[in-house]
């Protein structure tokens, strides 16, 4: 498969670089530390926080994380989006003051944290399918049987006849299908993952869901902007990444056909109808793997704040719940802009009484 996947790595890293530099806009120049400070006190008046995880949220977390500064200049932020289960482990570790993640822990997770653990929904988006073929923009319909069978290698090729049935006029190529998807612990992938197996009898059997899954074909990148930038370069392409993503490059997106039977693109609307049919359990965690719903668009899931209940330093501890309230309302009004959907007023209010800990 990697034989047929022929990159130039100078276009490559063109690529590469447009996505790093939309990230690099929306982030402060205190938010470069790859390395959690030493001393967390830069001076009397100076807290620096350190947070790592999921590369879904990311445009929103650094956007957040700048205009706070920019009003708090005492408080600086400084976040790494390295993947969920990245994220999750360097929690559980103690190597960070909050990691995020679009999966909760697990009980066994919780237990491995001796200052306790609040999971504090932030932001919510949706799962887009992005893919490159020359002529064809965004819109190509993939049904529920096709999508599966697309990411389990047995559709192969672009003009296969289900495909084309689908989208007749579509000057669909007949070229190899090239999937791409994650090579790092995601929770991009668990939500995109679930949803397939919550279709796919097959897939459910064969492959699963979770961070990780061993993937029956393709092309492993690492985070949503690497893969983003895959298929922005290579033609034949397909995958998946955080909708954020696909709205800031100007990527293709399928329009995927929901539990309704309709086909529906990605978009704020079709993911706010979606996102309206989860939940929340009282500790504030949830998911639906097919949402019900003629407009709701498939793919969904929140994304949350993984804090500790007791801090060392309670001056950090009181620093860190000003920065999550302020995210939590003035800081959702970033969210539509770049492709992010709001919370829901009665899931805000939920998420900042959970806000205990000292």
């Amino acid at each position: 498969m990697k034989s047929k996947f022929n990159l130039s790595r100078r276009s490559f890293l063109v690529t590469i670089t447009t996505v790093a530099f939309l990230i690099k806009a929306c982030q402060s120049q205190s938010q470069t530390d790859t390395n959690k400070p030493e001393n967390n006190q830069v001076n009397d008046n100076s807290i620096s926080l350190y947070g790592a995880g999921a590369t879904f949220p990311t445009f929103l977390y650094l956007r957040w994380f700048k205009e706070y500064n920019q009003k708090n200049s005492n408080i600086q932020i400084s976040y790494q989006p390295i993947g969920s289960a990245a994220g999750i482990q360097q929690f559980i570790s103690n190597t960070v003051d909050f990691g995020a993640s679009e999966i909760t822990l697990t009980a066994d997770e919780l237990a491995q944290v001796s200052q306790g653990t609040i999971m504090v929904p932030t932001t919510a988006g949706s799962i887009a399918i992005i893919y490159n073929l020359p002529g064809v923009k965004s819109g190509l319909k993939l049904s529920r049987q096709i999508l599966p069978d697309i990411f389990l290698g047995k559709i192969t090729k672009w003009n296969d006849s289900k495909i084309a049935a689908l989208n007749p006029g579509m000057p669909l190529p007949n070229s190899p299908i090239t999937v791409i998807y994650r090579s790092d612990g995601s929770g991009t992938t668990a939500a995109f993952t679930t949803h397939l197996s919550a279709i796919s009898s097959e897939w459910k059997e064969k492959v699963g869901s979770g961070l990780n899954v061993s993937w029956p074909t393709g092309v492993a990148i690492k985070d949503n902007a690497g893969i983003s930038a895959q298929i922005q370069q290579a033609e034949g392409t397909i995958g998946y990444v955080e909708y954020a993503f696909a709205k800031q490059l100007n990527l293709a997106t399928v329009a995927l056909e929901n539990k309704a039977g309709q086909f529906v693109e990605p978009n704020y609307e079709s993911t706010a109808k979606a996102l309206a049919t989860i939940k929340l359990s009282e500790d504030l965690t949830g998911s639906v793997a097919d949402p019900e719903g003629a407009n709701s668009y498939p793919i969904i899931t929140y994304s949350w704040l993984l804090v500790y209940k007791r801090y060392d330093d309670p001056q950090k501890a009181k620093a860190l719940k000003k920065v999550i309230q302020w995210g939590l309302t003035e800081g959702q009004k970033f969210a539509p802009d770049l492709g992010y959907v709001p919370l829901p007023q009665e899931v805000v209010d939920k998420a900042t009484a959970a806000l205990s800990f000292t």
